[in-house]
């Protein structure tokens, strides 16, 4: 049983650097923006955190879920905290302190953290969590998601996979050098859904010498393998050549991965993530909208609902894939030879010559009819990869259709969040 804590005590929340894989999302998710990085880490302030746990459910790697007992006069420091390399033991509290302590170390409740918790969900754990209002997408996975098994390995025990593939999936004559990277993991355990990610180490060290931090890739393969049956998963991967101002710069990772050759190995942390999964019960519907490498995850799901076609169990597939042009859509090939039955593309291209400038956004407009019958269909889920700056368009396109269609959008989105069937990843 938990007792209250005596008023000098503080349950600090940390994030643990051995997980964390930067991702950004916490620092995104935070209402009050309590966390913040540099090069190194990411960290809390607890001059500003009020243990909301908004930050929690989002994280894939399960390293913001992090607390330590500590005087209120005597928290660990930003500092501090900015030059670890792992988290630190418990700190010895004073015995009148301690000995008024009882139960585990865990993070306030949500009644303790002042959150109203009339509209909140809970998670594996029975613990209450923030109102789902307060992101744009899920913190939860559908409900009919296999359960996904994350951190079997982390940056001081990763696991060697060896390279089997590496082929250019846009056409040479573009800027866009996009690889499909395929990686086996010989008799290392590595169960993978689809949805989830893994974070590769790239070798050598940055500009402080400290070893590359992971960086992370969506899995653009299903469960049982890009090549089924055997225990490998597949990447899609851009060669990043520029930075977000458009000025030469060349991306550790990305280069690394795109310039291996078969048979090379590879350092891999991972998996992670436990929302961004696709429902698996019969029937359910999938409305996926991504750009560029945003693919990935849509490909991982398109080809597990392509190896059951037979079965008869699949609901609708509804792409809306954006690019500048066709001939730098990753997988535009394969994409084309689908069946027109199984799976409704729209293809979004916005420096195509030959016809207007299009976006994802503008498409979901245009077939708003069909987005909305999906969007009311309880066993449909909606996934959003790609740019950051997607997310805003798509919502507001989503909205239009619904209030074209004379719905409540709000009400509507704030469903498909609480239910776990509208999930965004984006970078």
């Amino acid at each position: 049983m938990n007792a209250p804590l005596p008023p000098e005590v503080l349950k600090q929340h940390l994030i643990d650097p051995e997980i964390c894989i930067r991702c950004n999302t916490c620092e995104e998710t935070c209402p009050v923006d309590a966390i913040t990085h540099d090069g190194t880490n990411y960290v809390v302030d607890p001059a500003i955190c009020n243990g909301c746990m908004a930050c929690v459910p989002p994280c894939p790697t399960g390293s913001i879920d992090n607390w330590r007992l500590v005087l209120k006069a005597e928290p660990y420091t930003l500092d501090e905290q900015f030059g670890w390399d792992e988290l630190p033991g418990e700190k010895a509290l004073p015995d009148s302190a301690s000995t008024e302590v009882a139960g585990d170390v865990i993070p306030p409740s949500a009644d303790e953290a002042g959150v109203d918790t009339s509209t909140a969900v809970e998670i594996d754990t029975g613990t209450p969590i923030a109102p789902a209002i307060s992101v744009a997408g899920a913190t939860i996975p559908p409900w009919s998601a296999a359960h996904p098994y994350v951190n079997l390995y982390a940056h001081k025990t990763p696991v060697t996979a060896t390279v089997v593939g590496n082929y250019r999936v846009t056409d040479d004559d573009t800027d866009s050098d996009i690889h499909h990277i395929v990686l086996d993991f010989g008799n290392a355990p590595f169960p993978v859904l689809e949805g989830q990610s893994i974070g590769i180490l790239a070798p050598g060290t940055d500009a402080n010498g400290r070893p590359h931090h992971a960086r992370q890739y969506s899995l653009a393969s299903p469960r049982d393998g890009e090549r089924p049956g055997y225990n490998n998963l597949s990447l899609t991967v851009k060669r990043v050549t520029e930075d977000h101002q458009g000025q030469p710069a060349k991306g550790v990772c990305s280069n690394y991965l795109c310039d291996l050759a078969k048979n090379d190995t590879v350092q891999v942390i991972g998996p992670f993530g436990n929302t961004f999964l696709m429902p698996n019960h019969a029937g359910a519907n999938l409305m996926m909208i991504c750009t560029g490498t945003g693919s990935a995850p849509m490909r991982a799901m398109t080809e597990r609902y392509r190896r059951r076609i037979a079965r008869g169990t699949n609901g609708r597939l509804m792409l809306f894939f954006g690019a500048r042009t066709q001939r730098e859509l990753p997988y535009f090939g394969p994409l084309m030879k689908l069946p027109r039955d199984f799976i409704d593309i729209n293809l979004a291209l916005s420096r195509d010559t030959e016809q207007p400038r299009r976006y994802v956004q503008d498409l979901i407009r245009e077939r708003a009819s069909d987005v909305l019958t999906l969007l009311h269909d309880t066993n449909t889920c909606i996934y959003v990869c790609g740019l950051k700056g997607m997310e805003t368009g798509v919502l507001d396109a989503l909205r239009d259709v619904v209030v074209q269609g004379g719905q409540d959008w709000t009400i509507l989105h704030d469903i498909l969040r609480r239910e776990g069937r509208l999930h965004f990843e984006t970078y």
